[in-house]
C-alpha cells in the first residue's frame, strides 16, 4: 500500500510540474537548497546554479539562464532573490513561477543608511580576506539565525563549511554586486506568474515587513511565514520550506500563465 507521501509526490508529477531553477544566496552553493533539492526532485527535474566568479547580479543572472530550460519555475534565497529579479527583467516570457525566500527588493539606501550597510558588508570583506572565509562566516551567521539555533553544531558547521568553500575574491565580488544592486519593485509589480513569498519570522536580515510588502505588491502571491526561523530558512527548517515550495510549484500546474 502506497503511504499518503507517494501518492502525492505521484499526483504532483502527473500534473506537469515546471523544471526548477534553484538560486542560492550570498556565499552559499548546493548545500543551501540540499533539502529542497532532493526531494523535489522526486516530482520534477532541478538545477542549483552556480554563478562563478560574476560580479554584478546581471552576470549572475545571465550564467543561470545559460543552463536553464526554455521554460522554467525560480526559486531565489536571499542573494538569489535578486537573481531571480534579473531573470525576469530578461527573460519573463521562460518563468512559469517565482518564488522569493528571505530577499528584499529595495536598492542601496540614500545617506546613513546605505554607508552603515555598505560599511558593514565591507568590514566582513576584510575578515575574509585578512582571516580567511571561515572567521568571516563565524560572526556572519551569528545574525543570521534563529538566536536557538546558535547551538546547534550541525546547523552552524553545515553554514560555515559552506561559506568557507568561497573564496574571499568571490566573497567581495558577490558584496559589489549586491552593493549595486538596482530597486526591483517594477518588477515585483509586474510579475503575473504564481508567486510565492516566504520568510523566517525571526529574520533579522530581511525582515517580515519587507515580504509582507512584496506580497502586496505581486498580483499573485501568497506570503508564507515560518516559525521559529531567521535568514536561513532553507537550512534551518527545511521540512516546512521544502513542503511550501512543493505546494507553490502544484500551484503553478493548476493556475499557469502565460508569463511572468
Amino acid at each position: 500500500m502506497s503511504s499518503p507521501r507517494d501518492e502525492r509526490i505521484v499526483g504532483a508529477a502527473k500534473m506537469g510540474l515546471p523544471h526548477l531553477l534553484l538560486l542560492p544566496g550570498l556565499a552559499c552553493d548546493a548545500e543551501v537548497w540540499k533539502h529542497q533539492a532532493r526531494t523535489l526532485a522526486e516530482i520534477t527535474s532541478v538545477h542549483i546554479a552556480d554563478y562563478g566568479a560574476s560580479d554584478s547580479l546581471k552576470k549572475m543572472a545571465l550564467a543561470a539562464l545559460a543552463r536553464a530550460p526554455e521554460r522554467f519555475a525560480v526559486a531565489g534565497h536571499s542573494m538569489g532573490g535578486r537573481v531571480a529579479y534579473e531573470i525576469l527583467r530578461r527573460a519573463p516570457g521562460r518563468v512559469a513561477g517565482l518564488a522569493l525566500l528571505d530577499t528584499a527588493y529595495r536598492g542601496l539606501a540614500q545617506g546613513a543608511a546605505g554607508e552603515r550597510e555598505k560599511a558593514g558588508r565591507l568590514s566582513l570583506v576584510e575578515i575574509a580576506r585578512s582571516q580567511g572565509m571561515r572567521a568571516m562566516a563565524r560572526e556572519w551567521v551569528q545574525i543570521m539565525v534563529h538566536p536557538s539555533r546558535l547551538s546547534d553544531r550541525r546547523l552552524i558547521t553545515a553554514i560555515v563549511g559552506m561559506m568557507a568553500r568561497k573564496t574571499p575574491e568571490v566573497y567581495a565580488a558577490q558584496i559589489r554586486a549586491l552593493l549595486e544592486r538596482p530597486g526591483a519593485k517594477p518588477v515585483v509589480a509586474a510579475t503575473r506568474c504564481p508567486t510565492l513569498v516566504l520568510c523566517g519570522r525571526e529574520d533579522a536580515w530581511s525582515v517580515l515587513a519587507g515580504h509582507r510588502e512584496m506580497a502586496a505588491l505581486a498580483p499573485r502571491s501568497k506570503l508564507v511565514i515560518i516559525e521559529r526561523c531567521g535568514h536561513m530558512a532553507t537550512m534551518e527548517r527545511p521540512v516546512e520550506v521544502t513542503s511550501a515550495l512543493a505546494a507553490w510549484l502544484e500551484w503553478t500546474a493548476r493556475e499557469p500563465s502565460p508569463a511572468c
